[in-house]
């Protein structure tokens, strides 16, 4: 990835992923985000993997962020992307909600 796909990636993460470190940690220990997303495999969903791994990312500093995080923000921007397209009529309370705040972003 060079330098400008980097900021393009940078730009629509801190866009999308609207959940600070600390509220992300807050909601990832409730049960509703333990309840929602595909297991990876472990007995955890990869949402709720997702969102420790965003939490590490947003409390670095920009210099210090890797090509794997650069990766991993470019996979968050994709699914808050596509599932955001798939809104339902709705929100509050469903699966779909509790989803997209594994991966950082809290729909409005």
């Amino acid at each position: 990835m060079n330098e400008e796909e980097k900021k393009e990636v940078l730009d629509a993460f801190n866009d999308l992923v609207n959940m600070s470190p600390s509220e992300l940690e807050k909601w990832l220990k409730t049960d509703e985000s333990k309840s929602v997303g595909w297991d990876s495999g472990d007995g955890e969903s990869v949402g709720h993997k997702s969102g420790e791994k965003i939490i590490q990312i947003k409390q670095k500093k920009q210099a210090d962020l890797t090509d794997r995080d650069f990766e991993h923000m470019r996979k968050v921007v994709g699914y808050i992307k596509r599932h955001s397209a798939q809104r339902p009529k709705e929100v509050k309370g469903s699966n779909w909600e509790y989803s997209l705040k594994n991966w950082g972003h809290k729909p409005e």
